[in-house]
């Protein structure tokens, strides 16, 4: 059975894998993590386009992906138009700030965003920011150095930048002018969303573009007659969920055992 693509410049993805697996329990994934050649938000976008083009190049032939989700925020911004443009039959679903869904949130105003330095600079995150209604402010906060934290499983300095950047927002709240809202501007957010909703406190809301994505791929599959549906579709004894990884099969392995509760094994991957 055709397995989706889904790929991230480290562990961040998995947060957008476990929401796909929660959509299509019944589908096979192949999980790329590029932590070979990682962070992709600290990055220039040459890095970042030549990255997924080699990656998708991989998933589509030597695993015959039959979907293919970027399950990064900073490569669906610099890459996916070429990916589009490169396998134009193959369904492709990148992640985007969920700043409309924010916006029409709010009750205050004011979303705050928080996503690295490369998605916050890139063209297409400032068409989508342009699209909005300008009777919401955006408050932008670039986070250098916490998906880096996150992929080291690093408490203190997750902890310490967290706090960093929660407060540079400014005021949050329900009160006139706060900040009551704050979009997860990058897939590695998700999992430390205790710690930020700890700082932000209860009447804030963390939004994430993991379920809206699965959503979206289902929808896509659905409409191809591409998807399976039942236990019973005919699945043939392949795995439903393959990890790879172009740095420590290791390190993706722990990630995936505390983020989507999977004891699957990972594997070297080598994508030049």
């Amino acid at each position: 059975m055709p397995a989706i693509g889904v790929f991230d410049s480290g562990v961040g993805g998995l947060s957008v894998l476990r929401a796909l697996r929660q959509a299509l329990p019944h589908e096979r994934f192949v999980y790329v993590a590029d932590a070979g050649y990682a962070p992709y938000g600290e990055r220039d976008v040459a890095h970042v386009l030549a990255r997924a083009s080699a990656i998708g190049h991989y998933l589509v032939e030597v695993h015959h992906v039959k979907a293919l989700v970027v399950a990064c925020n900073t490569a669906t911004a610099a890459a996916i138009a070429t990916l589009r443009a490169t396998y134009p039959l193959l369904p492709i679903v990148g992640v985007e700030p969920a700043l409309k869904p924010a916006a029409a949130q709010s009750r205050t105003g004011v979303v705050g965003v928080l996503a690295t330095l490369s998605t916050l600079a890139s063209e297409k995150f400032q068409t989508l920011l342009k699209a909005q209604s300008s009777a919401v402010r955006f408050v932008l906060q670039a986070c250098d150095g916490l998906a880096a934290a996150i992929e080291r499983a690093d408490p203190a300095q997750i902890d310490a930048l967290c706090r960093r950047y929660t407060a540079a927002l400014g005021p949050v709240g329900s009160a006139p002018g706060c900040i009551d809202t704050v979009v997860l501007g990058c897939t590695h957010y998700p999992f430390v969303s205790d710690v930020l909703q700890g700082l932000l406190g209860p009447e804030v809301t963390l939004l994430d573009a993991g379920w809206p994505v699965a959503q979206r791929t289902a929808q896509l599959l659905g409409s191809l007659n591409a998807s399976v549906n039942r236990p019973d579709s005919g699945l043939d004894a392949s795995p439903l969920l393959e990890l790879w990884t172009t740095g420590e099969p290791d390190a993706l392995q722990v990630a995936a055992r505390q983020w989507i509760k999977s004891d699957v094994l990972a594997h070297k991957a080598l994508i030049e």
